[in-house]
């Protein structure tokens, strides 16, 4: 038995929101649908401070790379299609048993 982690990490440029409680205001709206949609552990990581930006996290386990880029990739066009942010960029790690 073999597992795979597979981790996402994007950077959001916030639309109209001028304080960090407008951002929290969107940012648990989209944590909230990735871990009930796709059962993912998702964390805002990056620019606590920034009510304009946010670093979120995503974390995938399964037990074949295919499945785990197939869950990634899902992810990452959800992400990318939401009208409130623009996706800055998307960065992938995978770790596998001989990593």
């Amino acid at each position: 038995m073999f597992a795979w982690v597979g981790v996402i990490e994007f950077d959001l440029l916030l639309g109209e929101v001028f304080s960090l409680k407008q951002k929290r205001s969107v940012i648990r709206p989209l944590i909230a649908e990735l871990k009930r949609t796709y059962a993912v552990s998702v964390a805002e990581v990056a620019h606590h401070d920034l009510h304009r930006r946010a670093g979120i996290a995503v974390a995938v386990v399964a037990g074949d790379p295919a499945h785990l880029t197939e869950v990634l990739d899902t992810i990452e066009r959800q992400v990318s299609g939401h009208p409130e942010f623009t996706l800055v960029s998307a960065e992938r790690r995978l770790r596998g048993p001989e990593d």
